[in-house]
């Protein structure tokens, strides 16, 4: 067997992609290395589907291509599945990027896959971290491409494209050959084209020496991973602000690579800055650190928040059953059975006594929303009430409620309302769980 297919059947094997019920989806643009990688493929499994995304940027060129890759496909009875791009997209590097991690997320959907293949090899890897020293980069960036990040695997991240190149030559392949890769204002095509040979001037086997450095950096960053792992939460802000400036850098490194978050030394400081500044916010505080992404802050911890759509629709609930709400399961049964112990105040169950009420919703807050916090007397505004339990400003809109029009009755996992709370015997118990995936 062909020293290429053994290479690529070693890393289909050791991350037992082969044995998947699940189909396997392989990005296919057509050209040398993912036509290498989709034909090495056909010869180890049928269990795959090629998908390809015409970015729509040269007009019938790419149309062309697009054709090429399902004339190939249907060649090798290989599902394909394409999709083509607005041209009102930007025609840049980082807008075609997402846009294609973008298809290839719906496709892992549509196909109900978790494995899909990508084509970067030894050279890309030397490329991308000469591109991100050029950048500014830290220790975790000249660990280059990872071979396996989430749902994204690359089987031919140790091949060099001359090795690629010789296959295609060897089965007799035609890939296509994109011409906006000799144009060297994108910048990785400046490094392939013009940077990269240079240093090939110096030393003939720079490849080999820059992903030698890769794989230095990949094995200090675990070692640093195997020490983070075990802090106990520390992302929450006491002890976040307890560690030491560089950790404290490290793990902001850590969270925002986590959400796919483009970084510099200068955001994760701004960052470090802005936590410092809000510690003792108790409502808490974001900071925009990209598309609808912020660092959120409060004196309790620190994460990356998205924007939250707010859901105004209610249900109601006329009797005993179960009722769906969003991601939820609302359950109100009748009971007389006095509990051996009262949940607290953070379960999401509770007893109580509905026996003269009516007219109950679920639903998510509303303004001018009240609520009687059980122990007190009269009602207090729903917003002072979450504020006092400490509830983060971006997670209110999330909570359901029980209410009866503008007063909450119980609110799951933060308290119960005085008015139905139990005094002699409970005559419902009422609870708020997760739908069964």
């Amino acid at each position: 067997m062909d020293n290429l297919v053994e290479k690529v059947k070693y890393f289909l094997e050791k991350y037992n992609l082969l044995s998947l019920n699940k189909p396997i989806l392989i990005a296919f643009s057509g050209g040398y290395d993912s036509m290498c990688l989709l034909d090495i493929l056909s010869k180890l499994t049928k269990n795959i589907i090629a998908i390809h995304l015409n970015h729509n940027w040269r007009g019938e060129e790419s149309d062309k291509e697009e054709l090429q890759c399902r004339i190939f496909c249907e060649s090798k009875g290989i599902e394909f599945y394409s999709n083509k791009l607005s041209s009102d997209i930007k025609k840049t590097e980082t807008a075609a990027r997402e846009a294609r991690y973008d298809f290839f997320k719906e496709c892992a959907q549509k196909y109900g896959s978790n494995v899909i293949l990508t084509a970067h090899n030894a050279n890309d890897n030397a490329e991308t971290i000469l591109y991100r020293i050029a950048k500014g980069t830290g220790t975790y960036g000249l660990s280059g491409i990872a071979p396996k990040r989430g749902i994204f695997y690359r089987p031919l991240l140790d091949i060099k494209r001359s090795e690629i190149e010789l296959y295609c030559e060897q089965n007799n392949l035609s890939p296509n050959n994109d011409s906006s890769n000799k144009n060297i204002k994108y910048k990785r095509n400046l490094i392939r084209g013009k940077i990269l040979p240079e240093f090939e001037k110096i030393n003939s086997k720079a490849i080999d020496a820059i992903n030698s450095l890769c794989e230095i950096a990949q094995n200090e960053q675990n070692i640093i991973e195997e020490y983070i792992v075990q802090l106990e939460e520390p992302y929450k802000t006491i002890n976040f602000l307890n560690y030491s400036n560089s950790l404290q850098q490290r793990l902001l490194y850590n969270l925002f690579i986590k959400n796919y978050l483009d970084y510099d030394r200068e955001k994760i400081q701004r960052a470090a800055d802005f936590i410092h500044k809000n510690k003792n916010s108790k409502s808490g505080k974001t900071l925009s650190i990209g598309d609808k992404k912020w660092l959120y802050v409060n004196c309790n911890k620190i994460e990356i928040i998205t924007e939250n759509i707010i859901n105004n629709s209610e249900i109601k609930i006329p009797e005993c059953g179960n009722y769906k709400y969003e991601n939820k399961i609302f359950t109100i049964e009748q009971t007389n059975n006095i509990p051996e112990k009262f949940p607290q105040d953070k379960e999401r169950y509770a007893y109580v006594n509905l026996k003269d009420f009516t007219d109950l919703t679920l639903r998510h807050r509303l303004p001018g929303d009240i609520i009687s916090p059980l122990g007190m007397r009269g009602t207090q505004k729903l917003k002072k009430y979450l504020n006092e339990k400490k509830i983060p400003q971006h997670e209110k809109d999330k909570l359901i409620f029980l209410a009866r029009g503008n007063e909450i009755l119980w609110a799951p996992g933060i308290g119960l309302s005085e008015k139905i709370k139990v005094v002699t015997t409970p005559t419902h118990v009422i609870k708020l769980t997760n739908m069964e995936k």
